[in-house]
């Protein structure tokens, strides 16, 4: 990835604290980012702006994070997709990598875990 060109992040989160925080851990990495606070609203981002990497809350109203990232892996395969979701059961990974998600985080998520797993796809 070029130096002079910031990353561009899409948080697709419907709760505003955990925009916040997501927001605050990511302010580290210098990424433009933007929040949509539903699944269609990230489709809709996703079709508008040149998005690198997406964090995708899959417990959302109108659009969920499953149906989300599935509209958006028909747009672009290539895209990175991090679930983060709350419901951390154990088949939600399951459910999340096969709608088309590439990693999987739980809340709450630690700061260095979404660091890590941010910095890994945008690296590629």
């Amino acid at each position: 990835m070029d130096e002079n060109i910031k990353p561009q992040i899409l948080i697709a989160e419907d709760v505003e604290s955990n925009f916040l925080y997501l927001n605050a851990v990511l302010s580290k990495i210098d990424a433009k980012i933007f929040w949509a606070k539903n699944g269609t609203e990230a489709v809709e981002i996703f079709k508008k702006q040149n998005i690198d990497l997406i964090l995708m809350d899959l417990q959302m109203p109108d659009m969920n994070g499953f149906e989300a990232t599935k509209a958006i892996k028909i747009i672009n395969p290539n895209v990175p997709v991090i679930a983060q979701t709350a419901f951390a059961m154990a088949d939600d990974r399951e459910k999340a990598i096969q709608a088309g998600c590439d990693d999987y985080l739980s809340k709450p998520i630690k700061s260095n875990d979404l660091l890590s797993a941010v910095k890994k796809y945008l690296e590629k």
